[in-house]
């Protein structure tokens, strides 16, 4: 059985493509900014469609994926960390 630790989520690396480097963000922070990504992105892509919120949509692309596509060349990805052994 897998040790219940490996599904904790401490904090996000977060890579786009208009920035240089990486940034960490925890749970809360990347929740927002996906948020604030996505009520801008038009058209959304299909699986969001069936959320009514933002904050639905967020938590969904966060516990299933790890990728946003934004268009051609840009894009959002995010990789869970724990900070602490």
């Amino acid at each position: 059985m897998a040790d219940g630790i490996m599904y904790q989520e401490d904090a996000y690396v977060v890579l786009a493509s208009d920035q240089p480097e990486e940034v960490i963000l925890m749970a809360a922070e990347l929740q927002a900014k996906l948020e604030g990504v996505l009520a801008d992105l038009d058209p959304l892509p299909r699986e969001l469609e069936k959320f009514r919120s933002r904050a639905e949509q967020a938590r969904h692309l966060m516990e299933t994926g790890c990728e946003l596509d934004l268009g051609p060349g840009a894009y959002l990805q995010w990789y869970v960390v724990r900070l602490e052994k």
